[in-house]
């Protein structure tokens, strides 16, 4: 068969019985709450000019923006189980709605955090939610399903920070992030018509309705012990550390070596994302044929050679493509995401998963402080030469990874 007759077949199996328009607003939904997530890292350069800040401040900046939104995963999570996942989802994009609207009244760099951090909590709420509405509406093909839709987010991250590095030349950088708003208050009205109301389980039917918050907790922190999420969880918080701090300061890298636009740089950093979009749809079908430990093993170690290799090519076309190579990392996402929330108990499978994405944003949040502290010393190569050690780390903890049963 086709790779198109294969790619349709995959698509057909993800539709019927109202899943395919479940799966659309949710997908539509993260293409918006990713791509605007990854805009700011785009422009940076821009804001870091604008406000007169280092490059330590503008990635303290960005760790605000991953801290805010790792934070809300626990109790994303946790409310998810009680009042359903469609309540999570739709309120998640309502805040972050209002993040990009106070983002168009940051006179002061001080402004400027706290509007990011309030589209960090807005883009927190939208996290496990979409998640474990997946994980529960496909059982047989969870990592297609997962791979579709945080495909679509990749494709945001793709073309918004992109269009907004277009934009900020004509009409400046806080209306090329504001006028994004009312999309998200449409995406919000076809999340609530397309997702089901889930509330019946969590009012009463499921056996974790009527858990408190600390039983929920205790719950949640039984299930992790788990071999297999532990290890699946230490991989994907390598993989998430390095990336969060490539993606926040490649634009930054690639102006800085003198060969490249902010404009043509943030064209890089879409790429890089159109090739993680692919990469993330392969490799949850990949996934689903060939098993997770050695799916995540082969993306880990590939993942490894664009963070090395970028302080050493030479030429505009080469450094361009390595740096959008660094994409190929992003399958990790639906591979590892179908293959965790599977093992979780299904009673505090929100809490769990929220609590779980919690500690690895957390962690991985930092990844663009210390890349700022390390360009702002002179150490950008280094950076990214350590940034290539943790991936292949990462990829040493999938080789332990036990098949999913």
């Amino acid at each position: 068969m086709s790779s198109y007759g294969r790619l349709g077949r995959a698509v057909a199996g993800l539709r019927g019985e109202g899943r395919g328009w479940l799966l659309l607003s949710v997908a539509v939904g993260w293409f918006f709450v990713l791509g605007m997530r990854f805009a700011v890292p785009g422009i940076l350069p821009t804001i870091t000019d604008d406000f007169t800040v280092s490059a330590s401040e503008a990635g303290l900046a960005v760790t605000v923006l991953w801290v805010t939104y790792a934070a809300m995963q626990f109790p994303a999570g946790y409310f998810a189980d009680r009042l359903g996942e469609r309540v999570l989802l739709v309120a998640g994009l309502l805040v972050s709605a209002v993040g990009l609207v106070s983002y168009t009244f940051t006179p002061t760099f001080g402004l400027f955090v706290l509007a990011t951090g309030v589209f960090g909590l807005g883009s927190g709420l939208y996290g496990p939610p979409r998640g474990t509405v997946i994980s529960k509406t496909y059982d047989d093909n969870d990592g297609a399903a997962f791979g579709l839709m945080l495909a679509a987010g990749s494709v945001g991250a793709a073309a918004l920070p992109a269009a907004a590095a277009v934009a900020v030349t004509s009409v400046g950088w806080r209306t090329a992030v504001g006028v994004v708003a009312p999309v998200f208050l449409l995406s919000a009205a076809a999340v609530w018509w397309a997702v089901p109301d889930t509330r019946i389980r969590a009012d009463g039917e499921g056996d974790g309705a009527d858990r408190s918050m600390g039983d929920a907790v205790r719950a949640a922190a039984a299930a992790v012990r788990d071999r297999r999420i532990a290890l699946a969880v230490a991989g994907a918080t390598l993989m998430l550390f390095a990336f969060q701090a490539a993606t926040a300061f490649l634009t930054t890298y690639l102006t800085a070596t003198g060969r490249f636009t902010q404009g043509t740089a943030g064209a890089v950093l879409g790429v890089l994302f159109l090739v993680g979009a692919a990469s993330q749809f392969a490799g949850g079908g990949l996934a689903d044929r060939f098993g997770t430990p050695r799916v995540l093993v082969g993306i880990g170690a590939a993942s490894v050679v664009p963070l090395a290799a970028l302080p050493l090519v030479e030429g505009r076309l080469a450094l361009g493509a390595v740096g959008a190579l660094v994409g190929v990392r992003m399958a990790v996402g639906p591979v590892s995401n179908a293959y965790i929330i599977a093992l979780l108990p299904d009673d505090v499978q929100g809490t769990a998963w929220g609590a779980l994405r919690t500690g690895f944003f957390i962690v991985g949040s930092f990844g663009s402080t210390v890349v700022g502290y390390m360009a702002d010393a002179g150490l950008f190569d280094l950076a990214f030469y350590m940034l290539a050690g943790i991936t292949a780390v990462g990829a040493g903890v999938y080789v332990f990874l036990p098949e999913r049963p």
